[in-house]
């Protein structure tokens, strides 16, 4: 009897160990939230990046705490494929949205988005601000709707595009008169308004900081409906994207003494006349001369107002980081910031961005998540990522397979170790910039006969004296695509036709970093060896480069 007692006592504390095991072993651990912040035209002119003037505290604190990136790239210098590419994990190549007016589902109807690839295992999924370009709101992508009747019960109205009355009417005024002049094409853009605004206001006057406003009320009423349920919250900022419009009082944080203007003013030498645009964006604002030169006078007026939206949404991050962490749940979410791409104010001669160059396609990028190690918080690393690399790094972090289509390398090692050797190029790619309007896309015959007729007279003028016989209007306008390639020294730009790839480029540029960190002298006619060497890397493709396994 004693024997069959022992026996059972020991059966019972078998499955009772056991029993422990598996409850221990079969809790669900909760999914990390999401806090994906997208930043309009930011280059990195961030303190934490080197800025010598830019005042943003809340952006360095952030770096201090997570990861930088210190030579992040984006796919493409314009809003709409950068963010394509980063929300569908599809390089511009391979998706064929080149510029602002292809939709993403219009040439890849079926293809799964980070948002939508989130939503698909588990998580609510919304935004608020720019995620996606506008009109590219993909509703596939969302599980519901950000809290607009929370801003409305609040009492908090619409944010405006222009706070100030005159401005309003100007924009209002010269929108007619440009219709009247020059009839539909004047619809894109013609009369965008003046290019920048100083109003004593409040933050959420303007979008950014409604928006911010709204992310924050948004997540509360996710918590408060469901506080177990994961969610990926995107919170995009408009600015610094034209019109530079900020409240006053970042202005005020800059004296316009201090602002240094463009080291580099003029193209590079050798470097190709169809790579460089006359400023198409920016001229199309109302007080901008329509051909020639900006004046200092302007230029530091422009810039000033470029570091007022630097500031004005740097203390929106902080605006947001802190509702998150007041909402208790920042230990469960990963941060991760970026731009879609860098900005030329006056580099090179030009304003804007949409060019295969450094200004243009280096972005700032950090990321802060709750178990990184120790050794990585406030680090840096240089080694060379893309915006594509976005996709599957969040599904590599919250335990979700990344799906076949992306093209991007998750990153997250990097986190791990910050000084791990990585891929070995990173790629963008656009379209002949001097011969395209200011959203990439083709040149309509119409714009010709704008204001716009004499600079692209010109334009075509300088690359007719450049490549001669290699002219072709067909090809220049609208097949001829330049890639670029940046390693760890160089920057190699490739020219060539996309409706003939197997012709030999039309033009090669390659600029040394090491010796020239301004991208001021193309190096390629001189350097036939290098030439070489850098196109045997460039013929490997993205794939050629990723990281050893």
């Amino acid at each position: 009897m004693r024997i069959r007692f022992m026996s059972l006592m020991l059966l019972f504390l078998v499955f009772s160990c056991k029993s422990k095991q598996e409850i221990k072993v079969h809790t669900p651990k909760q999914k990390p939230n999401i806090l994906f912040i997208a930043i309009d035209d930011l280059r990195p002119e961030i303190g934490a990046y080197g800025s010598k003037i830019a005042i943003t505290p809340n952006l360095d604190k952030f770096a201090s705490q997570g990861l930088q990136f210190n030579n992040a790239y984006c796919q493409q210098a314009i809003c709409g494929p950068s963010r394509a590419s980063v929300l569908t994990g599809i390089r511009p190549e391979t998706s064929g949205v080149f510029h602002n007016y292809i939709k993403f589902r219009e040439v890849n109807p079926k293809v799964i988005t980070l948002p939508q690839h989130f939503m698909q295992h588990g998580y609510e999924t919304v935004y608020t601000g720019k995620i996606f370009h506008h009109g590219d709101l993909d509703e596939q992508s969302w599980s519901r709707l950000a809290a607009i009747d929370s801003m409305t019960s609040k009492g908090i109205k619409n944010p405006v595009g222009f706070a100030l009355k005159k401005n309003n009417q100007e924009r209002a005024e010269t929108r007619k008169e440009m219709v009247a002049k020059y009839g539909k094409v004047a619809k894109y853009g013609l009369a965008s308004g003046i290019a920048y605004e100083a109003a004593d206001v409040s933050d959420d006057t303007y979008k950014d900081g409604y928006n911010t406003t709204l992310a924050i009320a948004t997540m509360n009423d996710l918590l408060a409906k469901n506080n177990q349920k994961p969610f990926f919250l995107g919170v995009g900022y408009n600015k610094p994207h034209l019109n530079w419009v900020a409240p006053k009082k970042y202005w005020d944080l800059y004296d316009r003494n201090d602002i240094a203007l463009a080291l580099q003013k003029e193209a590079p030498q050798n470097g190709a006349t169809m790579g460089l645009h006359p400023s198409f964006e920016l001229r199309v604002r109302s007080g901008i001369p329509k051909k020639g030169d900006i004046d200092e006078e302007l230029a530091i007026t422009l810039k000033h107002a470029y570091l007022a939206c630097v500031s004005y949404v740097d203390a929106q991050v902080g605006k947001m980081i802190r509702g998150l962490e007041e909402a208790g749940i920042r230990d469960n979410t990963i941060i991760i910031i970026w731009s879609d791409h860098g900005f030329h104010l006056g580099e090179m001669g030009i304003w804007g961005k949409a060019t295969n160059y450094e200004i243009a396609t280096r972005v700032p990028l950090l990321i802060w998540t709750p178990n990184m190690p120790k050794g990585s918080r406030g680090k840096t690393t240089d080694a060379l990522v893309e915006l594509v690399d976005i996709y599957p790094t969040l599904s590599d972090f919250a335990g979700i397979e990344t799906p076949a289509h992306v093209e991007g390398t998750s990153f997250k090692p990097l986190i791990d170790n910050p000084k791990v050797t990585w891929k070995t190029a990173a790629f963008s790619q656009f379209p002949t910039p001097a011969l395209r309007e200011w959203g990439a896309f083709p040149l309509r015959p119409a714009m010709r006969e704008t204001y716009f007729g004499p600079l692209l007279k010109d334009v075509e003028k300088r690359i007719k004296k450049q490549l001669g016989e290699k002219w072709d209007r067909e090809l220049f306008e609208n097949n001829l695509m330049g890639y670029a390639m940046r390693t760890e020294q160089y920057r190699l730009i490739v020219w060539k036709d996309r409706a003939n790839p197997e012709k030999e480029p039309v033009f090669i540029e390659v600029y040394d970093h090491k010796n020239d960190a301004l991208e001021s002298i193309n190096i390629a006619e001189n350097s036939p060896e290098l030439v070489a060497q850098l196109m045997k890397q460039f013929n490997k493709g993205w794939k050629g480069n990723l990281p050893s396994k």
